[in-house]
């Protein structure tokens, strides 16, 4: 299903759009109520099952809404380029991130995500287990309304918002590590600006080196497999150091080497490869950018392979805590194991999520920001792996969501700025506005001659009149260049209105969690006592 089905799709009736709502509705709810079936049967000889019934439900429903929103970004520009259709890119990210989870989801995940909160201030099991119930349902609600109406947030910072204000409900603001805090608010704008930067950058590479060519199929030749090998070095030290924690922890310095020799080896591999396809190849740009489309495809399979690997957690995080203190008896905080189960949650629901729902934020990610091709998905795509590398290095908290967003951001901007240098914008407004001018003083030159002429011939006369409607179409031609001219306007690739809806979201996405938390804990407590 492309984004030309999609279209088709959503301009059908109003019955065949009810009948698909419905279904969609129907396999989700299914879903859940098999979570709640199977957590019911499985755990019925243990005390207090009910809460760990509840929690399960509310992760289940975190998961796909996971599935619904974040995947896009993985995803989205393979499609947006044409590179993947609809239906191949929900099927690689559903198998890859659910895969990611299930053979590299971390094994022990801290009980409160990203340490925002001290779980030792609160006492009371219970208060502990709505808290968490709350933060899980409150980003999950606070996803599925930024999903809704087509706007990609972070997952992370939904879930952050959550134990943020189910905490401060609990225990008081004092609860909260606001140094913390600090660092994610900064991640806001250190993540899509650095993002954006780095996918810049490689696109500029991409045209000075092959684009902006003469022969671009023999620069192509040279700088593809050089660009491949980048990238391979880059998702090798990404998946090494985000997507193999359960299989084994490897230091930063370990894991670049490894992705430094893969890099070097994946170069000798693939540029005989470049050149046997350079062969059959044209000499413009639509034909050398299918030569990005299979490391692309690659690209967009290995990003969802570590977004399931490392956020994961985001939905069954807390639900593991509950299940921990459930289970145990009580002793919160610190670190728990993640049994299968939770786990199984996870994968399954964001998989689930992603086929029902993924397609609208999909289609945002990919096409309604800006126009993508190969060249400038791959350039995302490898700004995505890169960013999160530095990001580890320098520790800095970073959202695969606004890293993901910057990156289109970035490539429109370069774009942008590319096409619409002063002098180029001013020479073609000069020379047309000299070309229109000179034309509109010969036609008045024209104009003047006949007019003065006293005896006219009819064809004369109608010449006067078809000078006079064209003189004065001319001189608001040329007012309009003048005017033009004196503002310089520029083209614009990126939509203006997808920037503003897109930031917004961004700055509230953890007050807005936050809120609903507090508001969920605060009427579950009420019907609780």
């Amino acid at each position: 299903m492309d984004i030309k089905t999609i279209s088709t799709i959503e301009s059908v009736s109003p019955i065949e759009n009810n009948t698909n709502t419905i279904l969609r509705l129907g396999v989700a709810f299914l879903f859940i109520a098999i979570v709640y079936l199977l957590v019911s049967l499985s755990h019925s000889d243990i005390l207090n099952n009910n809460f760990l019934i509840i929690a399960a439900v509310f992760g289940a429903y975190m998961a796909m809404n996971i599935g619904a929103n974040d995947v896009a970004n993985n995803v989205g520009p393979a499609v947006g380029s044409g590179a993947l259709t609809m239906m191949s890119a929900i099927i690689i990210a559903a198998v890859f991130e659910a895969g990611g989870a299930l053979i590299a989801g971390g094994d022990v995940v801290s009980t409160i995500k990203k340490g925002i909160i001290d779980p030792g201030m609160i006492e009371n099991t219970e208060v502990f287990i709505w808290a968490m119930s709350a933060a899980l349902l409150s980003a999950a609600l606070w996803l599925n309304f930024a999903t809704y109406f087509g706007a990609p947030v972070s997952t992370t910072h939904s879930i952050v918002g959550g134990v943020m204000g189910g905490g401060i409900a609990a225990a008081g603001f004092d609860i909260v590590a606001w140094g913390t805090m600090g660092k994610i608010a900064a991640s806001w704008v250190i993540s899509p600006v650095l993002g954006g930067l780095i996918a810049a950058m490689f696109l500029y590479i991409i045209k000075t080196q092959i684009v902006y060519k003469s022969n671009m199929v023999s620069s192509a030749k040279k700088t593809v497999p050089i660009l491949v090998a980048i990238m391979t070095t880059a998702f090798t030290t990404y998946i090494v150091l985000k997507g193999t924690k359960k299989l084994m922890k490897v230091e930063f310095p370990v894991a670049l080497v490894l992705g430094v020799v893969l890099g070097v080896l994946a170069y000798f591999i693939v540029k005989p490869l470049v050149a046997k396809a350079s062969k059959k190849l044209k000499n413009n740009r639509e034909s050398v950018n299918t030569l990005f489309t299979i490391p692309l495809i690659f690209g967009a399979a290995l990003l969802s392979f570590a977004h399931g690997a490392n956020d994961v957690a985001n939905a069954i995080g807390p639900l593991a805590a509950i299940n921990d203190a459930v289970v145990s008896g009580g002793q919160i905080g610190g670190k728990v194991g993640i049994p299968l189960w939770v786990m199984g949650v996870g994968a399954v629901g964001i998989a689930i999520g992603l086929a029902l729902y993924g397609p609208k934020l999909i289609k945002t990610v990919g096409s309604e920001i800006t126009q993508l091709d190969q060249m400038r998905a791959f350039s995302i795509a490898l700004a995505a792996a890169i960013t999160v590398i530095i990001a580890s290095a320098l520790g800095l908290p970073v959202s695969s969501t606004h890293i993901a967003v910057g990156g289109v951001f970035g490539v429109g901007f370069l774009r942008e700025y590319l096409d619409n240098s002063e002098a180029n914008l001013i020479k073609t407004t000069r020379q047309r506005f000299k070309d229109d001018k000179k034309e509109l003083e010969i036609l008045e030159k024209e104009f003047e001659q006949l007019d003065k002429k006293e005896d006219k011939s009819k064809k004369e006369y109608q010449r006067v009149i078809e000078l006079m409607g064209k003189i004065e179409e001319l001189q608001e031609l040329v007012k309009d260049e003048k005017r033009e001219f004196k503002k310089a306007k520029k083209i614009k690739y990126v939509k203006r209105d997808a920037l503003k809806k897109i930031a917004a979201a961004w700055v509230v996405t953890v007050p807005a969690a936050a809120t609903l938390s507090a508001c969920v804990f605060y009427m579950t407590k009420g019907f609780m006592l």
